[in-house]
C-alpha cells in the first residue's frame, strides 16, 4: 500500500508525539502545577504594583500556606532540638512558623514588582524529591534562579536560590541564637519578626 504525502506527515506527527513522552508528561507534571499556581498569585498581587504587605497577604497567603510544607520546614530548621520539645511546644512552633513564613514571603514579594516569573515546564528528580526550576526577574531586569524542592505530596519543603542557597538552612542559622532560649525563645523571635513586618510602613528587605 502506497502512502501519500498527507499520510506520511500524519504518521510522522504521531511518531513525534509517541517518541517524546517527556514533553507529554511536562504538561501534567504534578510537581510543577503548585509552583505555577503560586506564581499566578504572585503576578495577581503585583498587577498594580507592590501595594502594601497586608494587601499582598490577602491575595497570596492561602496559596503560600497550601504550597509549602511548613510543618516539615520548621522541624528541619529547628534541627535536633525539635525532639526535646513537648508536643504543645511543637504545635505552637508549627503554627507560629506558618504565619512567620507566609508573612516573610509576602513581604519579599515586593522586590519582584514589575518583573517576571518563569517556570520550567518539567521537574527533575533529586533523591526522593522533585526540583522545579524557575527564574525570577525584577523591574530592572536582574534575574535569579529559584528552585523549589517538592516532596512526594507535591508540597515545597525547601527553596534553593541560584542552585545552592537553601532557605531552610538559612533559617536554621537565624534560629540558632533564639533557640538558646528554648522553644519560647524561638516563638518570641518569630512573633516579633512577623509583627515587625506587618507594622512596617515600607516592607523591609529580608
Amino acid at each position: 500500500m502506497r502512502l501519500n504525502r498527507r499520510s506520511l506527515l500524519a504518521a510522522a506527527a504521531l511518531l513525534a508525539v509517541l517518541g517524546a513522552p517527556d514533553a507529554v508528561r511536562a504538561a501534567d507534571d504534578p510537581a510543577v502545577a503548585p509552583i505555577q499556581r503560586l506564581y499566578a498569585k504572585f503576578e495577581e498581587a503585583l498587577k498594580n504594583g507592590a501595594g502594601d504587605l497586608k494587601s499582598r497577604l490577602a491575595i497570596v497567603g492561602d496559596t503560600l500556606a497550601e504550597t509549602f510544607d511548613t510543618p516539615a520546614m520548621v522541624r528541619t530548621a529547628v534541627g535536633p532540638k525539635w525532639k526535646s520539645f513537648k508536643p504543645e511546644q511543637q504545635d505552637a512552633l508549627t503554627e507560629t512558623f506558618g504565619k512567620y513564613f507566609v508573612t516573610l514571603y509576602a513581604n519579599r514579594l515586593s522586590q519582584a514588582a514589575g518583573g517576571k516569573f518563569e517556570v520550567k515546564p518539567q521537574s527533575e528528580t533529586r533523591g526522593p524529591n522533585r526540583v522545579v526550576s524557575t527564574r525570577v526577574s525584577n523591574k530592572d531586569g536582574d534575574e535569579s534562579d529559584v528552585d523549589y524542592v517538592v516532596n512526594a505530596n507535591n508540597r515545597v519543603q525547601d527553596v534553593l536560590l541560584n542552585g545552592n542557597v537553601s532557605e531552610v538552612a538559612s533559617m536554621r542559622a537565624s534560629f540558632a541564637d533564639p533557640l538558646k532560649g528554648g522553644a519560647e525563645g524561638l516563638l518570641k523571635f518569630m512573633r516579633e519578626r512577623t509583627d515587625g513586618m506587618l507594622a512596617a510602613k515600607v516592607s523591609p528587605r529580608e
